[in-house]
């Protein structure tokens, strides 16, 4: 017993002294003249001796300890970058700060510049496919909605939830579709707009008003597999998605809009399900959604 503890106590006074004798050698490395740009080479005999006995096979790996001084010094002006999700389409605007050869995130080629074909690229723009947050946020008060409805004790209707989720990126894309025709003349002028399809001339209103009834067309397909109760009622939140984009210009308040229009899926989703509305349950669940749009969206303003 004794002599273990001896043992152990010796290989933890061997290990002490060898990890001083580490620091001490590579702090006197990083401390010599920084001016010259060659490799630094531990070569300690001590050193060396004690990684061999460590790693049986650094002989054969004495090159990873090859580290330029002038690698080492880039890490003092390293800064990570910064990306976030965006519910719009554009470019970052990088003017004034920063170094002006560093892309932003943000300015990188999407998914759609890499997969689709070049004359597809400026209609998924236009819908915003590449920024898909505004479809969940559209959608998920169709799945609040659908969940509450169902029957206790069973699953969702998976079926409706699809509907709903093809729905939802259909009238986002057409809402951005209406905004960018709108605001068109305006986009030109900022910075974070100016590249959008119509805005930057890629497409012609002509050809974004076309894409705009292809939209409608498919979500009409979507609409007419509901009831006839769900079919009036969601036919008639297109008064709210093609004004939403002039609210901008008459009030300060375009987010409190946005709420009503992007939580009409509260009261759709359960029309759906139950074929009229229950406003106990449904204008709770709807108001309170408006709510929430009103904090994120004002937070996402903010930002910009």
């Amino acid at each position: 017993m004794a002599s273990l503890w001896l043992t152990r106590s010796t290989s933890r006074a061997r290990l002490r002294h060898s990890l001083s004798s580490s620091l001490s050698i590579i702090s006197s490395s990083s401390s010599s003249s920084s001016s010259s740009s060659s490799p630094t080479t531990i070569t300690s005999p001590n050193f060396i001796t004690r990684l061999s006995h460590l790693f049986p096979d650094f002989e054969n790996s004495r090159h990873h300890f090859n580290v330029s001084k002038k690698n080492l010094s880039l890490l003092s002006n390293f800064r990570p970058g910064i990306a976030w999700i965006s519910t719009s389409s554009g470019v970052a605007d990088n003017s004034g700060k920063g170094d002006q050869n560093n892309k932003n995130v943000a300015g990188g080629p999407s998914w759609i510049d890499v997969y689709l074909p070049r004359g597809i690229q400026p209609y998924a723009k236009l819908a915003r496919l590449d920024k898909p947050i505004g479809t969940w946020l559209l959608a998920w008060p169709c799945m609040w909605s659908i969940t509450l409805a169902s029957t206790p004790g069973q699953l969702p209707d998976f079926k409706m939830a699809a509907l709903f989720g093809c729905g939802a990126l259909l009238l986002r894309g057409a809402g951005c579709t209406v905004n960018d025709l709108l605001d068109r003349d305006i986009d030109t002028m900022v910075e974070r707009t100016k590249l959008r399809p119509v805005a930057s001339g890629l497409l012609t209103p002509f050809q974004g008003i076309c894409f705009l009834g292809f939209q409608l067309l498919l979500g009409l397909g979507i609409l007419l597999q509901l009831n006839n109760y769900s079919r009036v009622l969601g036919a008639s939140s297109l008064l709210l998605v093609f004004s939403y984009p002039l609210m901008k210009r008459f009030t300060f308040w375009p987010q409190a809009y946005l709420g009503l229009t992007f939580n009409w899926g509260a009261l759709l989703g359960w029309s759906a399900v139950k074929g009229s509305l229950d406003p106990a349950i449904v204008f709770p669940l709807y108001f309170s959604g408006v709510f929430w749009t009103l904090v994120y969206d004002t937070i996402y303003a903010h930002q910009l």
